[in-house]
């Protein structure tokens, strides 16, 4: 899972970054463009539940979940046409698999705001804008390169209409993400990378003071109507600080702040679920291990996940949740308790399921 983290200069983005990744490397001053070659990090996620069960089954380590965060550079208005680090910082954003905006909410006399004023729903129309403007040059070539081809070949006529009709629709000022479009209409524009049919999470950088915000709050703040979209509020600043406190000292500080979890936390889970992602564990002795997978995996496909060899050799898998196996202390606690069930190759995989996978080599 790869996502890109972009907005305009001095929204906290590379804050952000350094605490996600726990690097300080990644510049975060306070001047726009500080962020020219993009940074990288692996993150791993923060899930109780593994430490818990390595406990119940005496396992020798824990493998988290991971997923990777790019820090790329601020765009500003007349990206798509250069401006800038323009057309290199949109490059970098096709890579990504989600896009997570951050979106500046707090306010502060001391760092500059690109645009003199810390208006939300505006950064966010400035970014929409030149993204939509790069998307609208991607299908004109694309559309013009495939015209000739389309008079001999029907499937490339079909997906020429589809572009066609996307193209109409970006033209209009709406994301290709939010077209109405069939399955088939879908693949045909999935090779065109268009930066605007990625999915979006929100990360909007408040004040201490609005870290109890609701998500519907912060939707009517930024300007976003999607029920689907994710949106989460996160002080930057702040969980940058608790990067130097003791775990005991976190959770003191997130009591006093009335929270259960860090912000960081919340952001993982909403770009996991953007992406339609879930994990489940594997559990035994020598490791205990969390593996993503899609949302409505199957048994097999998520077997092929450790190894391909394992979902063509899927035979059946042995899956017991979470809060059973720790429950009961390992593997026979809850076969001793009835928690232990069979699956079969029709089985989906549920997030917080514990699996052990039987095959043939």
């Amino acid at each position: 899972m790869k996502i890109g983290i972009v907005w305009l200069p001095n929204v906290g983005k590379s804050t952000l970054f350094n605490a996600l990744t726990k690097n300080y490397g990644a510049d975060a001053q306070n001047f726009p463009f500080c962020t020219i070659e993009p940074n990288v990090g692996i993150v791993n996620v923060n899930d109780p539940r593994l430490e818990k069960i390595q406990k119940a089954v005496n396992g020798a380590k824990t493998i988290p979940a991971s997923c990777e965060f790019t820090d790329i550079a601020g765009i500003v208005k007349w990206a798509s046409e250069g401006e800038w680090m323009g057309n290199k910082f949109l490059a970098n954003i096709r890579e990504a698999d989600a896009i997570l905006q951050v979106v500046r909410i707090f306010e502060s006399w001391d760092i500059i705001h690109v645009h003199g004023e810390v208006n939300p729903k505006n950064d966010i129309e400035v970014i929409n804008a030149e993204l939509i403007i790069a998307d609208i040059e991607t299908l004109t070539k694309r559309i013009a390169g495939d015209a000739k081809k389309a008079r001999s070949d029907k499937d490339i006529a079909e997906k020429l209409q589809t572009l066609e009709k996307v193209l109409e629709k970006l033209e209009a000022g709406e994301l290709a993400s939010g077209i109405d479009l069939s399955e088939d209409e879908r693949e045909h524009l999935r090779d065109c990378h268009l930066l605007t049919d990625k999915q979006f999470v929100y990360a909007c950088n408040v004040s201490e003071e609005m870290m109890d915000a609701t998500e519907s709050e912060l939707k009517e703040l930024i300007g976003v109507s999607n029920p689907n979209t994710q949106v989460v509020p996160i002080c930057a600043k702040l969980e940058e600080d608790m990067l130097e406190m003791s775990l005991e000292e976190k959770k003191e500080f997130l009591d006093d702040l009335g929270l259960t979890s860090t912000g960081l936390d919340k952001l993982i889970k909403a770009s996991y679920d953007a992406l339609g992602l879930q994990y489940y564990f594997t559990a035994w002795e020598q490791e205990v291990r969390a593996w993503t997978v899609k949302k409505w995996a199957s048994a097999p496909e998520a077997a092929g996940v450790i190894h391909t060899d394992f979902e063509k050799g899927f035979i059946k898998a042995d899956v017991v949740n979470a809060v059973d196996i720790i429950e009961h202390a390992g593997w026979s606690g809850a076969r001793d308790n009835g928690k232990v069930r069979l699956e079969w190759k029709e089985y989906i995989v549920q997030d917080g399921d514990v699996m052990l996978f039987k095959f043939n080599n």
